[in-house]
């Protein structure tokens, strides 16, 4: 039913007949899966004026307990990462630890884990979707992918909301576990310092409630789940064993801390792709062809300088499809008569590919501009926009208004950082990781928290500039949030960073 907004389910009831009025209004209960007292007297229009309020109740509630839509995360990382192939994750499925999981009422818990660049995003998008094709229409399919980048999708208690977000999308009834609550607090259930409390609460009662049909969970990269994690590992480990129904599939790196709180666990799975060679080198095999010819198509290459990308990538890679993909998207921009020259620049292992890249950008005309980029990137609570990061560098003031200029400044950045939707963001958490932890001198040079005091007092600067009473122009203060249409251009676009954090 989600598929349906509200108005087209509305249509169905216009051709129907009842013999008591009100059952016009009664009859869409089930429809939009909502509860309310039946009071035959009422009349239709009081019966439809109960509905709709309780409609919109459901989703205020649903919009309040949005962070952000996990089935539009999916959709970025897949089309970040290149799309999603087929052949780098169907090995998993073949597995005797993953069918176990599949086909054991016991085997709750299936942990993926793996070093950082072995695809584990790429396998649970991959199981996502044949989950999606092989299970029944009644059961239910959630998911969340952390991001240690991004501040709102980096805790435990995101992690709930977005489960339960898609919960509700899909059984909607699960929300009167929600409703009583959210009546009295209002959004700030959800947000305030008990926000962990009431969400671990209210995910239990539905985890135990009889209703819930078969329910598939599953969480990405719980180890970029920087704030609460051990709460939200304690939290997995106590609930995948209350309900009969709930099936949980998590991944994250080899860390000590998650495997000693994993350990805990009763009736789980472990499959670790470092103990998976074969598979995960024909899968990465698999992608290092299709890479390849992606790139022979593109710069036209000849059958010498493919087959030469191909044996290099297929020798230096080591099982780590991250690292496919950095040298692949260096490739681009290396004139195709260079390419054999410069094959033997890429070097094995992502620290050292990291390193050139580092090094390639402290050489360059613009060293300083993009590290002051990178500097900002691995600070920031959130990936920000490509406006917003005109407010906190160093650029003349007719790059500031130059999209194009601005994305080429973003390009200088060499693979570090991805620009997509007008986002700018790391291609993967451990090429932030690199940057804090061993390159620290060249992209902090005074510290970190005089990167901090940038971004504050350049903050401050911008919304000096830029606020002022109702910048808007609404002439009407007492409109509705939900009328107002942003100007274009819009004065909020540089400093939504800074007027948040």
């Amino acid at each position: 039913m989600s598929q349906f907004n509200d108005k087209e389910r509305f249509s169905w009831i216009q051709p129907r007949q009842t013999q008591v009025e009100e059952d016009k209004a009664y009859a869409l209960l089930g429809i939009f899966d909502v509860q309310m007292p039946l009071r035959y007297g009422e009349g239709m229009a009081n019966a439809f004026k109960r509905l709709e309020e309780e409609i919109d109740k459901f989703n205020k509630c649903l919009q309040d307990l949005r962070l952000s839509d996990p089935r539009d995360d999916k959709t970025r990382i897949e089309d970040t990462k290149g799309g999603l192939l087929e052949g780098s994750y169907h090995w998993v499925l073949k597995t005797s630890d993953f069918q176990r999981w599949r086909d054991d009422q016991q085997s709750r818990l299936l942990w993926i884990k793996g070093d950082p660049g072995k695809g584990k995003t790429m396998l649970l998008c991959g199981i996502i979707n044949e989950l999606e094709k092989s299970m029944s229409k009644t059961d239910i399919l959630s998911y969340f992918f952390c991001q240690a980048t991004d501040s709102r999708i980096n805790h435990a208690t995101a992690v709930l909301r977005g489960l339960l977000y898609l919960l509700i999308n899909q059984q909607p009834s699960l929300i009167s576990h929600i409703q009583k609550k959210h009546d009295h607090a209002g959004k700030s259930l959800f947000e305030d310092t008990n926000a962990w409390i009431a969400m671990s609460e209210i995910f239990t009662s539905i985890l135990q409630d009889p209703s819930l049909r078969s329910t598939f969970l599953i969480i990405d990269t719980l180890d970029e789940c920087v704030v609460a994690r051990s709460k939200l590992l304690d939290f997995i480990v106590q609930k995948s064993s209350i309900s009969p129904r709930a099936k949980w599939v998590i991944s994250s790196r080899n860390w000590p801390d998650i495997e000693e709180r994993l350990e805990r666990a009763g009736h789980k799975i472990r499959l670790c792709l470092e103990l998976n060679p074969k598979s995960v080198s024909a899968a990465v095999r698999t992608y290092i062809k299709y890479k390849t010819r992606q790139l022979a198509d593109g710069k036209d290459y000849d059958d010498r300088t493919r087959d030469a990308v191909l044996q290099h990538l297929v020798s230096n890679a080591d099982n780590t499809f991250l690292w496919v993909a950095l040298v692949c998207e260096n490739l681009k921009d290396v004139p195709r008569w260079k390419t054999l020259a410069k094959l033997k620049e890429f070097p094995p292992g992502l620290d050292l590919l990291y390193q050139r890249m580092l090094n390639q950008i402290c050489e360059s005309d613009d060293a300083d501009l993009c590290k002051q980029i990178l500097a900002i990137a691995s600070t920031v609570y959130r990936p920000i926009t490509l406006m917003e990061t005109t407010s906190f560098i160093e650029t003349r003031v007719d790059i500031a208004s130059d999209h194009k200029s601005l994305t080429s400044i973003i390009g200088l950045c060499g693979s570090f950082l991805s620009f997509r939707e007008d986002t700018v963001s790391f291609v993967h958490q451990s090429a932030k990781d690199f940057l804090m932890k061993k390159a620290s001198k060249e992209i902090f040079p005074l510290g970190i928290d005089d990167v901090y005091y940038t971004i504050f007092s350049r903050s401050v600067l911008a919304m000096s500039n830029i606020l002022r009473r109702d910048i808007y122009g609404l002439c009407a203060p007492g409109i509705s949030i939900d009328q107002v249409k942003p100007p274009f251009p819009d004065p909020f676009a540089a400093i939504q960073y800074s007027c948040l954090y």
